[in-house]
């Protein structure tokens, strides 16, 4: 399991395994977001595993699948939506960590600097300077 802590609240991760989830509630997170659309993975790690796994563990899972190149509006309201119900530490993962991450960063888009919101996901080794524009454009709409 590899870990990448953006913020003291927010981790991001490639590719989990139901037997990680126990451990990442032994590590404190409270809250498992699933990124990954289930037609990208073999049954083992499908949602509705992942779910039963959260469950065992007494986290919450939330499953909202990213299809690499469509991050809609839609989707990036959901994961705000989700962040703002939710308690943390939360642990957002995907194929790579990736697109978790670029979730966060939307949400985070008016809330915090896009030079700090870019400077946080380079520390966790995500290039999000791709996304400054978009990351202006939904600040400027929030």
């Amino acid at each position: 399991m590899e870990l990448r802590q953006i913020t003291p609240e927010f981790a991001v991760a490639p590719q989990i395994t139901p037997e990680d989830v126990a451990e990442l509630a032994r590590m404190g997170y409270r809250t498992l977001i699933n990124n990954r659309p289930d037609e990208e993975i073999e049954a083992q790690l499908d949602s509705h595993t992942m779910a039963e796994a959260a469950a065992a563990a007494g986290m919450v899972y939330v499953h909202l699948p990213y299809y690499p190149g469509a991050m809609t509006p839609d989707l990036v309201a959901a994961f705000e939506a989700t962040m703002s119900q939710i308690e943390g530490p939360v642990l957002a993962y995907c194929r790579s960590g990736t697109r978790s991450s670029h979730l966060w960063a939307m949400s985070e888009a008016g809330a915090r600097p896009i030079d700090e919101i870019v400077s946080l996901a380079a520390k966790a080794g995500y290039d999000h300077s791709g996304l400054v524009p978009l990351l202006a454009q939904h600040a400027a709409n929030r």
